[in-house]
């Protein structure tokens, strides 16, 4: 009852400071963790958690395909967003010279590894998450146009790296040659299956939805509870079928998206709240696992080396290169590549690995996996909120950012953005405007910081 009560007291108090830690960029993963940290710490501490990472693996991955669902909710213009072939660029090119840059670096730091377990490391690091950094998607003080590239690529890359990562454990495994050539020749149907599905279930609850709303069959408390049931939907349903459930949930909110104008106001509210609580918690047990890794002393200076740079420079240098060529500007391509965390997804397949590696290896493993995540989370977390105020400070000297009549388009308006049907007086009335979204010093506007 004591553990209740104290994490009861935890989400109280940060309720009460979160905009003032989010003026020192301190956010959501970045708090919880070092509570988690503190409170697991020692011989005899207050929580005591048992990390099963077969069992924990299912839970940490309906958590992720949560929270792809409602950031594609976010994402107007189809799976690929308005500007596809920038996206493309991003996921075709910046993405494999990413995965090839950690390999080698890998090989240069951890050299004893074998070389395909250099390979799963690789796909371990690269995957981006916006959850160490999502006031920065969702403060609009950064131009619409980078937040929605960020939010795209961020929601298909690790359904992308999936079926890389499941060739590159069957080789790690010393599955034999046969695994290795299986799971080559199921990636492309993996994800063939998990977008149809994805599309399939969005679009389809979306139409089912709102024909049962207007026909006064439902009310909107109901609504929400159907759209909570979506991502987990498309998720085990592309799971049942063969199919990768992180890219079904995604491509499920992408369809949903345009309905979701149309539904009443909060109907997304219940399917976000319970994302973030179950992240919250996700958060806090991770300060668990950090302290047991740290207690192997598997971490090694190697391995802080190569996490640190799968954060920076295999991360920032393909995006910039990618981006050659485009109307993106420079400055805007430095921060896709910055704006790259990596949390759920990451951890996600280091459970993974850890569940079908063997003893020396998994070791190896859950100490990058680790790194990776809490450098980031400190990394990112506190660095965003710089990020933001600067892009705010320029908007001030320059004038707001003007969208462009494609952005615009009353078809394709994000109704937490720009829906006058559902825009509340207090985001439009200049009067009445939160300091949050107007403050360039001020806390992230709108959303969660998961």
């Amino acid at each position: 009852m004591l553990a209740l009560v104290i994490i009861m007291l935890i989400l109280l108090a940060w309720s009460l400071i979160a905009g003032r830690l989010a003026r020192i960029s301190v956010t959501m993963p970045l708090a919880l963790l070092v509570a988690g940290m503190l409170l697991t710490a020692g011989s005899d501490p207050i929580f005591t958690f048992v990390i099963d990472f077969e069992s924990g693996e299912h839970i940490v991955e309906a958590i992720l395909a949560i929270l792809l669902f409602v950031d594609a909710t976010e994402v107007p213009g189809g799976l690929l967003g308005r500007e596809p072939r920038i996206t493309l660029r991003l996921l075709l090119i910046a993405l494999p010279l990413s995965l090839i840059l950690a390999w080698v670096a890998g090989f240069v730091l951890l050299g004893g590894a074998g070389l395909w377990l250099l390979a799963v490391l690789a796909t371990i690091v690269i995957p981006v998450d916006l959850a160490p950094a999502t006031a920065f998607i969702r403060d609009r003080r950064v131009p619409e146009r980078l937040r929605r590239l960020i939010n795209v690529e961020s929601g298909l890359n690790d359904g992308l790296v999936a079926p890389i990562f499941l060739i590159a454990i069957a080789g790690a495994s010393a599955a034999g040659e046969e695994s290795v050539v299986d799971a080559a020749a199921g990636a492309v149907p993996s994800l063939a299956v998990a977008i149809v599905v994805g599309a399939v279930v969005g679009a389809l609850a979306a139409r089912v939805l709102g024909k049962a709303l207007d026909a006064g069959w439902t009310q909107p408390i109901a609504l929400r509870i159907g759209v909570f049931a979506l991502p987990l939907l498309a998720y085990g349903a592309a799971i049942e079928l063969g199919g990768n459930g992180f890219v079904a949930a995604f491509v499920a909110g992408v369809f949903f998206e345009p309905a979701a104008r149309r539904l009443p106001k909060g109907t997304l509210n219940l399917v976000e709240d319970i994302g973030e609580m179950l992240s919250l918690a996700l958060w806090f047990i991770f300060g668990a696992i950090v302290n047991q890794t740290m207690a192997r002393g598997s971490i090694t200076w190697q391995v802080i080396v190569y996490a640190l740079l799968a954060l920076t420079v295999v991360r920032v240098l393909p995006v910039a290169v990618s981006l050659v060529g485009t109307d993106v500007p420079t400055r805007d391509r430095l921060t896709i590549g910055w704006v790259g965390p990596r949390g759920i997804a990451t951890l996600v397949f280091g459970m993974l690995a850890v569940v079908q590696l063997p003893g020396p290896e998994k070791d190896l493993v859950l100490a990058v996996t680790v790194v990776v995540i809490v450098a980031s989370i400190v990394i990112h977390g506190l660095s965003t909120g710089i990020v933001i105020r600067l892009y705010g400070r320029s908007a001030t000297v320059t004038g707001p950012d003007v969208p462009t009549p494609t952005e615009t388009s009353p078809t394709e308006t994000s109704p937490t953005e720009t829906s006058p049907a559902e825009t509340s007086p207090a985001e439009t009335s200049p009067a009445e405007t939160s300091p949050a979204e107007t403050d360039p010093d001020g806390a992230p506007g709108g959303g969660s910081d998961r």
